[in-house]
């Protein structure tokens, strides 16, 4: 019986994609511009249905044994602190059989799905798929070291890779229909503000969380006297 893929052997498997279709773009789109506008609508096409299969299975983990008032602000509460700042709606269906979920992130991303009345049943298999815990990833800007802004990385991201990925969502946030309407509205693109505004759900599903949206500065232990 063949095993399903773990989240990371789906994730180096779509690194492997890029890499060969970056490879094979100059062969069929020597047009530098026309192969790297090729390149981005694929792994923006990528990085939407990753997504829409991690809020799929978000979902499928929320326990749902009834549709009484008590159990819907325990299931907004859950994504709430998946998601952060987005619109959500929570719709119970006439027969008293599932709750429809509806969710738009401030980047104008909407997420819909359909979760059963069911208690949470136990994952079945013999290699589950391990939960990774988040480690200490604190950042700080070339300009001013001793401000530090405290992050975490899930533990099997090196520092490189979480900072990468960090460039990368603040890229995509400043590029986003949020981000855009930012600018406009005349609000400095900067790391600061990216990081007090960008969703919790976009970066956590990018393996970083965000502890504080403001910065604290570093504290410099005085040695302890000796008696």
């Amino acid at each position: 019986m063949k095993k399903p893929k773990t989240a990371q052997s789906k994730r180096d498997e779509q690194i492997r994609l890029l890499e060969l279709l970056r490879t094979i773009l100059p062969k069929v789109a020597p047009d530098p511009v026309l192969a790297d506008k090729i390149y981005s609508a694929f792994e923006a096409e990528l990085r939407v249905k990753n997504r829409v299969n991690s809020f799929e299975k978000f979902c499928d983990r929320i326990p749902l044994p009834d549709l009484e008032p008590k159990t819907l602000e325990e299931v907004k509460a859950q994504l709430v602190a998946g998601f952060g700042d987005a619109d959500l709606e929570l719709q119970p269906d006439d027969e008293g059989k599932a709750l429809a979920v509806d969710v738009s992130l401030p980047d104008g991303t909407q997420f819909h799905s359909r979760i059963p009345v069911r208690p949470l049943a136990p994952e079945a298999g013999d290699d589950p798929e391990v939960t990774l815990k988040f480690v200490p990833f604190p950042v700080s800007l070339p300009g001013d070291p001793e401000l530090v802004w405290a992050l975490a990385k899930r533990e099997n991201l090196s520092g490189a890779e979480a900072a990468i990925a960090l460039t990368k969502i603040e890229d995509d946030f400043w590029a986003s229909k949020t981000g855009q309407k930012l600018i406009r509205d005349r609000v400095d693109r900067s790391f600061p503000e990216f990081i007090a505004r960008v969703p919790a759900g976009l970066l956590n599903e990018n393996g970083l969380k965000r502890h504080y949206k403001t910065p604290e500065p570093v504290k410099v232990l005085k040695p302890a006297k000796k008696l």
